[in-house]
Order: C-alpha cells, then sequence, then structure tokens
C-alpha cells in the first residue's frame, strides 16, 4: 500500500461511531492502531432520536426473510443520523492525518442485506438498508477520495476475530482452536478453527450466535451478558432507570464494586451475569466437541434447528477470549471477585459435571485460568474493519 494512503477501520457501535487509522506492518505482516482516531456519538447529531425502539426483532427477521422490510419513519431519521455521524468522523480523521486519500472497512452489528452493504436486521437501532450508498454519498459532498467504493459492511463481531488474529498483540495468532466473546453494546462472538478463521455465518447452521440463544428467563442471551445488558438488569433489581445509572455515572464496573460491598440489588445482578455467561461459554465448549446439544431455545422460535455434526467434531478449544468492555469487566479489581472467578468456577463445575464430554476433554479444561484469557486489543472492531479493508482490495 502506497505510503499516501490512509487505512481506516471503523466500528459503528450502537451508540457512537469510532474512526481509527491503521498501520500495516510489511516486516511482519501485522497490523496496529495508529495515533490518530475520531469518534462521534449519534446523540450529538442534529435529527438524534433519543427515545428510540428497535422495531420487535422478530418482525425484523420476518421482513428480512420475505424480502419485504417497511422501513418505518423513525428508523429512516435515526438511519441519517447514523450516517452522517460516521461521515464527520471520516472527515475528522483525514484532516487529522492529513491524507485525503482512504481506504475504508466498516464493522457494524447486526444481519447485512443481500449485498451486504447494509442492515436487514439489528437488535439495538435503526434498521439501515442502504448505509454504504448514503455514506459514499456524504463523503463526496465532504470532498474525500475514496480509492475504492465500500465493498461491504462486515460483521463487528468477525472483525474481533480478524483484530485477534492479524494484530501484533492479537491472541488467535499461532493457535489453531480459539473461541472470542466481546461484551459491549451487544455481544460479539468470534472462532478461529483448525488454523483457519470462521465465522459465525459460515458456522449458523450448527452453531447459533450468542444473541440468537434465550436465556431461562426467556430474552436474548445478549441481555444478560453483555455490559449493557448487566447495567439494564441492574436498573430492574435496584428500580432505576438507565439514564438516572447514567447520570449517576453508575455502569458495570461500578455496580461490580457495588456487588463487592454487599449491595443486594447488584449482587444479584451479578447472580444472572455469572449463571447466563458461564452457561454460553460451556455451550460452545460442548458444541464445539460434541455438536449442538439443546441448552438453549431460540429468540427466532421459527430459526431451523441446528446440526448435531460438523467439520471440527472432537475439537477443543486452546484459548477462549474475553474481550471489549466485557474483558475490562473481567480484569477490573472488584471484577475479577464478582465476575470473572465465579464464572471460571461455575464452568468449571458445568464441565466437570457433564454428560456430552470425555475425561480427556474435561481435563484439558482443567485449568481454566490458563484458557480463560482477557483481550489486550483496543478497538477490535475498528482494527478488523481496516485489516479486511487492506485484504480486500
Amino acid at each position: 500500500m502506497k505510503k499516501q494512503t490512509l487505512l481506516i477501520g471503523i466500528d459503528g457501535g450502537a451508540t457512537k461511531v469510532s474512526a481509527w487509522e491503521i498501520i500495516y506492518n510489511e516486516a511482519h505482516n501485522t497490523f496496529s492502531l495508529g495515533k490518530a482516531n475520531a469518534t462521534k456519538s449519534y446523540r450529538e447529531i442534529d435529527g438524534f432520536i433519543a427515545d428510540f425502539k428497535p422495531v420487535d426483532l422478530n418482525i425484523q427477521l420476518q421482513e428480512r426473510d420475505d424480502a419485504n422490510i417497511q422501513l418505518t419513519a423513525d428508523e429512516t431519521q435515526q438511519a441519517g443520523v447514523y450516517v452522517e455521524a460516521c461521515a464527520q468522523a471520516v472527515a475528522e480523521l483525514v484532516n487529522k492525518a492529513a491524507c485525503n486519500n482512504i481506504l475504508i472497512g466498516i464493522g457494524m452489528p447486526g444481519l447485512k442485506t443481500a449485498d451486504r452493504r447494509g442492515i436487514a436486521v439489528v437488535a439495538n437501532g435503526p434498521r439501515m438498508i442502504n448505509y454504504a450508498n448514503q455514506l459514499e454519498e456524504r463523503l463526496k459532498a465532504f470532498e474525500i477520495n475514496l480509492l475504492a467504493s465500500i465493498k461491504h459492511l462486515g460483521s463487528d463481531a468477525d472483525y474481533c476475530g480478524v483484530g485477534e488474529n492479524y494484530s501484533e498483540d492479537g491472541f488467535f495468532r499461532g493457535l489453531s482452536n480459539a473461541y472470542y466473546l466481546g461484551g459491549g453494546t451487544g455481544v460479539a462472538d468470534a472462532m478461529k478453527l483448525d488454523g483457519e478463521l470462521v465465522t459465525f455465518d459460515q458456522a449458523k447452521s450448527w452453531m447459533a450466535k450468542t444473541w440468537e440463544m434465550k436465556s431461562p428467563a426467556g430474552i436474548s442471551l445478549e441481555k444478560v451478558t453483555s455490559v449493557s445488558g448487566i447495567q439494564n438488569t441492574y436498573a430492574g433489581f435496584a428500580g432505576k432507570s438507565v439514564e438516572e445509572l447514567n447520570a449517576a455515572g453508575i455502569f458495570p464496573l461500578q455496580i461490580s464494586q457495588l456487588a463487592k460491598n454487599g449491595e443486594k440489588e447488584a449482587i444479584k445482578t451479578f447472580d444472572v451475569v455469572v449463571e447466563n455467561l458461564s452457561m454460553v461459554l460451556y455451550e460452545r465448549i460442548v458444541t464445539l466437541y460434541a455438536g449442538w446439544k439443546p441448552l438453549f431455545e431460540f429468540v427466532n422460535p421459527n430459526r431451523p434447528n441446528l446440526e448435531t455434526t460438523h467439520p471440527h467434531l472432537g475439537k477443543v478449544f486452546e484459548a477462549i477470549i474475553i474481550g471489549q468492555r466485557l474483558g475490562d469487566l473481567f480484569e477490573d479489581e472488584a471484577g475479577k471477585e464478582i465476575v470473572k472467578k465465579p464464572v471460571l468456577s461455575k464452568l468449571n463445575v458445568l464441565i466437570k459435571q457433564s454428560e456430552f464430554l470425555p475425561e480427556a476433554v474435561k481435563s484439558h479444561y482443567k485449568n481454566l485460568e490458563a484458557i480463560i484469557l482477557t483481550s489486550q486489543l483496543r478497538e477490535a472492531p475498528a482494527l478488523g474493519a481496516g485489516i479486511d479493508a487492506f485484504l480486500s482490495k
């Protein structure tokens, strides 16, 4: 890649969009974050709908399946806000880096449209079926030179795996079989199997994404294992709104400290988190080795049953990586006591008592402290997005 080219990785989250300069180290064939970055909160943009409510997920899935997506007026307006925030972030980054010839990779949550340039189904936000087209038009208005059109919108989850595999600090490097679970506003799943990155879309016939599975309470596991889900769970137990918690600066790190201090509502919150998070990790271990077992029901009642066999049967994970803000919680002083240790303890019991795993596999997972790692990557989805754009050019 020519030096006058600026490689940009974009993480389009549920509350903000982050754009980062990505640096390629040709000597080592690795990538890292550059110094230049720009972030735009959607709330900053004119037209933002503060009380936006996503269309019911089952309706979204049905309209996607019927190829008849009916956007609401609020979705159209909110989508425009998301596009504008991204365009402004890119323009700010271009100005900081003093380079106007850019190559962009974009990672976003949700199921993509058939052409992979829009969002057809998303749990936390508006559907944006023409996102790439609209963004390219806004960048033209900023007189920004795109060296290539946006090839596709990638999965922020997949890009976490890409980052772990190609970054200088990535934990997928050198491993054959590994699983990544990142938690922020939503949940990101990524895998490397038999030495190759395997997306959850590629594995959808035999392994479900975390958000697709239901907790015992009947809600998406994403809503009880993500960082925003933890805050929501606590809000329910404490009888407060998320807005009140935000205003008071009470986020999962603070909630874990409250639990450590003995607050009843915080303890109840992490009882829910530990139970569900340990079960998710157990399901991954079982499904890789022995194929899908009905440990969870699905959010979408019409989702086809998972196949019980797959090409990687009999394998074990060398590493299970916890990333993003969920990783921060695992490494926080209070979080280690309130979340990490209880999750490892519960998972250890599940493995020991498993009817699906032989003794050799149970022995492999005996030292979970050495297998469950916390990601060292900052801004993993943005890093992976930029890497994908580079490799796809």
